[in-house]
């Protein structure tokens, strides 16, 4: 068979396949990231002598199989074959079928070694390494040269079933990807130049900034060029990522259209929903002694897989009713579903987080990716918070009075640890409740490792519960040891006052990005290409400068589908918004709001800038016009309370809602028509000025030579642009926007905003 026919797979991904078996079990998690992984292996390779070879990359043929990878380690004199893996915990308890996954692995690489080098012999190690206490633990063992081969021949026999389907499937996808046609008979004002450009980007392996406003079908307007791309730049699957669930459903949406307009679609298509939402049994431990999900989950997987390739389109709901018709989790097999899906539709942190499955997943199968994230205005923040990490002192006196004894010792060092770093909030100088530290606590940050490690072996002797004060600390100081690594002058180290017990200082010490660019830039770099899409991506400079995009990155800004007359804007430069102006404030524009809602009654929203702005005003409102309708938002909303507050915006009332701006009511959601004619924004939106993002601007204009811009300007009006935008949502929309402050009236401000906007 000619190579074009033959399927490839990494011997990771195969071994995965066929040496699986037994109970899902996580009490010898979390394991390591990346990149104290990688660090682990440089350690282990360090440590070998100047003949030891690294990183071999080996292949072998087996009928229409073609199997590759990298084995770790090869000692030529010891003729020693070493697959490391690094842990943390205790390796006693590692799960029986862990470990015969891990011998697997070194056997096929044994296989492939023995082919390349005609050895008739060789030693095979499983090389564990404790990441905490640097470690070693090797067991070895030594194999004929037929025996591996052998195995291997089993190993490829059990899988090749599986790639005859998925070779067929691939087949399949790219002759109807070929032949797939726009599902509609025009394309939406815009919406053509828009699939062009992504089309372009694609094609010649670029990173795309498109600047599209609501109305133009952002979604299908950069999913359908990325799936007509597909076949010709030989991309093996799409990402489409966004920070809210109703991205999700838009992309679901636009996948369901496009199948909708052609013959029968092979396209597989999965939705990935956050862990704590997709968990049966969330009072018990993942692992077959605790959860039935989980028992026996490895030996009934092969049955559930092929069911959920047969489904095509895997969102959330239909992953779950397979998993359950064969008693599995539908978490985890959501993640098996992962490699053999041709869209994956998730939360940006499935990318860009540093454990991000699917970016580890593209790694270790050479995927070639086409990402598109949609909202991208939100990276920047989401990414500095997947690279940040806070451990608040009250919270961990409180989970220390109640662990068990065996704990005693570790968190007791953590404690006095922390006593001591507490000194530098109460030495007299500068702020006395805020203190940006030099360096990250060594002392206290080697207290929690110690900590981490002892409760991870207690862990594994008595799991707790996923919503344990234990298990949150675990996790909480895990993460402030990962961030530690990364830590360099695009973070902050700070430590804030909080109320203690009994008088006594406490504090919250956080590791805080700023810039995430040098965390996303790799990212970017693993893919064929990124299309990044939202209604507010400008200036172009500064998403580029945050994101860690290349400086020649296209930014392309789509024109409006909406006209002028569509909107009545307002900027009612008489009045200020400003801290120091809020009490003179309120009259004049609870005066404004009910004179707009007099004029022309309907559903309005107001925007401020926060909870307590926004309830004096209500107040002052309800005393000078008791007579119209309000609707508050509360300061912590359920899913239910949100969909009921939305609910309200009905066609047939009249209601003036009042929401806090950058909040959930402020992007993405859809009030077209009459369920929304009109927004008041009483702010430009930006960040409270205090300490930390005084350290911030202080860091920006540092790195960027524009610290006020950075840090204030350009996300406050982002937010304004955004709130703004869900007034018109269709070209048949017509509304009122008031834009309530005079710095609206600076031409700095208004050079910032949508071009179709003229104030009245």
């Amino acid at each position: 068979m000619s190579e074009a026919a033959d399927y490839r797979v990494a011997v990771r991904a195969l071994c995965a396949f066929t040496a699986r078996g037994g109970d899902l079990d996580l009490r010898f998690t979390p394991s390591p990231t990346a990149q104290e992984g990688m660090a682990g292996h440089g350690v282990v390779t360090a440590r070998r002598d100047a003949s030891y070879e690294r990183e071999i990359a080996l292949e072998g043929h087996f009928e229409t199989l073609r199997v590759r990878g990298r084995a770790d380690g090869f000692d030529p004199h010891a003729n020693r074959l070493e697959e490391i893996k690094t842990f943390r915990g205790d390796l006693e308890h590692q799960p029986e079928n862990h470990r015969r996954l891990h011998w697997a692995q070194a056997k096929v690489y044994g296989a492939l070694m023995c082919r390349a080098r005609e050895l008739a012999r060789i030693e095979l190690a499983l090389v564990y390494f404790d990441v905490t206490s640097q470690r070693e633990t090797v067991i070895s063992e030594s194999f004929e040269a037929t025996a591996l081969e052998a195995f291997f021949a089993t190993q490829c026999r059990a899988f090749l079933a599986w790639a005859a389907q998925e070779l067929a499937h691939r087949r399949a996808r790219e002759q109807w990807l070929a032949q797939l046609g726009f599902p509609h008979d025009t394309f939406r004002h815009g919406q053509r130049a828009l699939a062009e450009n992504v089309y372009k980007a694609v094609a010649t392996g670029r990173a795309l900034m498109a600047q599209a406003p609501t109305g133009i079908g952002k979604t299908l307007g950069t999913l359908f060029p990325m799936l007509k791309a597909m076949p010709g730049q030989q991309l093996d699957r799409l990402c489409f990522l966004t920070s809210r669930t109703t991205g999700r459903q838009l992309a679901l949406d636009a996948l369901t259209t496009l199948g909708a307009s052609a013959p029968t679609t092979p396209l597989r298509a999965l939705e990935l929903i956050a862990r704590e939402k997709a968990c049966e049994n969330p009072d018990l431990a993942c692992h077959g002694d605790s959860c039935p999900l989980a028992r026996g989950f490895y030996d009934r997987l092969p049955a559930a897989r092929q069911a959920a390739v047969e489904a095509g389109l895997l969102d959330h709901t239909t992953l779950r009713r397979v998993a359950l018709a064969h008693e599995i989790c539908p978490y985890y097999l959501g993640q098996e579903m992962a490699r053999w899906a041709d869209v994956l539709i998730g939360d940006v942190n499935y990318w860009f987080d540093a454990s991000a499955m699917l970016y580890a997943l593209s790694v270790e199968q050479q995927w070639r990716i086409g990402l598109m994230i949609d909202e991208a205005h939100n990276l920047v923040e989401r990414g500095r918070r997947m690279y940040s990490a806070e451990l608040d002192q009250t919270r961990f006196l409180a989970m220390r009075r109640q662990a068990p004894t065996a704990l005693k010792s570790p968190l007791d060092r953590v404690a006095r640890r922390w006593r001591e770093l507490n000194a530098e909030l109460d030495d007299g100088s500068g702020d006395g409740d805020y203190r940006v530290l030099a360096a990250p606590p060594g002392r206290l940050l080697e207290a929690l490792a110690r900590a981490v490690s002892a409760i991870n072996d207690y862990m594994v002797e008595q799991p707790v519960g996923l919503d344990s004060a234990l298990l949150e600390f675990y996790f909480d100081a895990l993460q402030l040891a990962r961030v530690h690594e990364l830590f360099d002058e695009h973070f902050l180290c700070d430590l804030t006052r909080v109320p203690g017990r009994a008088g006594r200082t406490a504090s919250r010490l956080c590791l805080r990005n700023v810039v995430p660019a040098p965390l996303l830039a790799p990212r970017f770099a693993a893919a064929r290409s990124s299309v990044l899409f939202s209604a507010t991506l400008s200036p172009a400079h500064y998403y580029r400068d945050l994101l860690g995009l290349p400086g020649a990155t296209p930014w392309l800004e789509m024109a409006s589908p909406f006209a002028g007359d569509q909107l009545e804007l307002h900027v009612d430069a008489h009045i200020s918004t400003r801290y120091r102006d809020r009490a003179a404030s309120l009259a004049p524009i609870a005066r404004l709001i009910a004179a707009q809602y007099r004029k022309r009654p309907g559903n309005y929203l107001a925007f401020f800038s926060s909870f307590d702005y926004l309830e004096r005003v209500v107040a002052t409102l309800r005393e000078q016009a008791p007579e119209l309708p309000l609707h508050v938002q509360s300061r912590r909303m359920s899913e239910q309370a949100r969909r009921d507050f939305l609910a309200v915006f009905d066609e047939h009332q009249g209601v003036i809602g009042f929401a806090v701006l950058g909040g959930i009511f402020g992007e993405g959601i859809d009030l077209p028509g009459e369920r929304l004619i009109g927004a008041f924004i009483a702010t430009l939106g930006l960040p409270q000025v205090n300490a930390v993002n005084e350290q911030m601007k202080a860091r920006m204009a540092a790195l960027f030579g524009d610290g006020y811009r950075y840090t204030y300007l350009y996300p406050g009006l982002t937010k304004v642009i955004q709130a703004a935008g869900r007034v018109i949502r269709t070209r048949e929309d017509r509304g009122v926007i008031h834009l309530i402050d005079d710095r609206f009236d600076r031409a700095e401000v208004r050079s910032l905003l949508p071009g179709w906007w003229s104030p009245a």
